[in-house]
């Protein structure tokens, strides 16, 4: 760390103007009103074709497997958990702005293409719209979510299960806004014709279609576009050609995904299950491994990371271990609530935070030059973990020496030079 805070590269200016005071409030204000003006519209679009019952009817149906599914994409993001303000960002832009944006660009294609002689009927037009216009507009609308965070929120998207989150949070929001529509247009047909037998029920059969056979599907498609934003991510380098390959290319491979699953769905039923049990279904579990692949990826990384600072004096030997592992994790907050408090347990957590993007940081700079800003951003964070350490310490070691009890002592880490702290406060530098 520099000698003082008046030597920090990061400091705030001397004087701001009102404008700079307030203009991070000023932005989540205007965001929040234009997000909830896009639901108000979306609401109010639901309501005129599904009718008061069939949107409440959609509302309590579609939310079911909502919490499901944020809570698998924040546990695959649990190594270096993206802030929560993030995450509901993409869920209100999915729901909201992306299906807004999508139901308006949808009705005007298929329109435009059910009064050409493009098609001989509006049920050909509304194929064609579902199989080639939908998935380019639906899938650009979710990406623009991603994009905004990778652009606006670029401390918080460092990698691959960063992109998955992302793009899987803001894909199930615009899954439940599309399920309601979807539900509600299904509960008026069944009360319209009267239909009160199960089996023949269309509220029904798109509930099981939509909510408990194919969940994922919205989720699946888009995530490929959070793959690419996040190697991007993790790639040294501006690279300019990549910027604008990579997310191009899982934007293409989202949209035909896209389109692979509506053309199918507008075929005959045993056509559409050889679809989704034989491609569907495999590309989903890909989706599945490589999400589970890149958190222990991240976990191992920590692992091999951070004896390099343990060498330098910031760590005890025991702490890698104990902050590469979950288990250890949960074990040091909860020893640390158990003997100073809830807060202690927030300490812990931010420690391991902390620790986490210290590894990631490092652990990016084998495959390139490190960014420039990269000897700063490592003082901060080892400033961070050094006024936590003495409460997020102890249990972080106690934890790796209760799981873990014969783990072998680091080894002084080859390559990286400098010296440690001391309890003076002397600055040190890495060489």
């Amino acid at each position: 760390m520099p000698a003082s805070p008046a030597d920090w590269r990061y400091r705030p200016p001397p004087s701001v103007s009102w404008w700079h005071r307030h203009s991070r409030t000023l932005r989540a204000v205007t965001v929040a009103a234009l997000l909830g003006f896009c639901g108000l519209m979306i609401l109010a679009l639901v309501r005129e074709q599904t009718g008061t019952a069939g949107l409440f009817v959609g509302l309590a149906l579609a939310v079911l497997p909502v919490p499901l599914l944020i809570s698998a994409f924040r546990w695959i993001d649990g190594v270096e958990p993206t802030p929560w303000r993030n995450h509901a960002f993409a869920f209100a832009w999915g729901a909201c702005a992306a299906t807004l944006v999508a139901l308006l660009a949808n009705s005007l294609a298929t329109d435009w293409l059910s009064t050409t002689m493009v098609v001989d009927s509006s049920r050909e037009a509304d194929t064609l719209g579902a199989t080639l216009v939908a998935p380019v507009v639906e899938e650009t609308a979710k990406a623009v979510a991603v994009l905004l965070l990778f652009r606006f929120r670029r401390r918080d998207f460092d990698g691959v299960v960063s992109g998955i989150a992302t793009a899987g949070i803001t894909a199930t929001g615009f899954a439940f806004t599309e399920n309601v529509l979807y539900l509600g247009n299904a509960f008026g047909e069944d009360q319209l014709l009267g239909t009160h037998a199960l089996h023949e029920s269309a509220t029904a059969a798109t509930f099981l279609i939509r909510v408990v056979l194919s969940p994922f599907a919205h989720p699946l498609f888009t995530a490929f576009t959070g793959i690419a934003f996040g190697v991007l991510a993790s790639l040294p380098g501006r690279r300019p050609v990549l910027r604008l390959l990579l997310p191009a290319f899982g934007l293409l491979t989202a949209v035909l995904l896209h389109s692979i699953w509506n053309g199918a769905s507008s075929l005959p039923g045993l056509t559409f299950l050889a679809v989704y049990a034989l491609f569907m279904i495999p590309v989903f579990v890909l989706l599945v491994w490589l999400s589970v692949w890149s958190r222990r990826n991240e976990l191992r990384t920590v692992r091999e990371t951070l004896p390099a600072y343990v060498a330098a004096g910031w760590l005890d030997p025991a702490e890698p271990w104990s902050l590469s592992s979950m288990r250890a994790r949960s074990v040091a907050r909860d020893l640390a609530r158990s003997s100073h408090g809830p807060t202690a347990a927030r300490t812990v957590a931010e420690y391991q935070h902390f620790a986490t993007s210290l590894a990631l940081l490092r652990a990016r700079c084998r495959y390139g030059p490190p960014a420039p800003d990269f000897a700063a951003r490592e003082q901060e964070l080892l400033h961070h973990l050094w006024h936590r350490r003495p409460l997020a310490a102890p249990p972080t070691a106690a934890a790796s020496h209760t799981l873990n009890p014969r783990r072998a002592t680091f080894p002084q880490a080859a390559g990286y030079g400098g010296s440690g702290p001391n309890p003076l406060g002397t600055p040190v530098h890495f060489r």
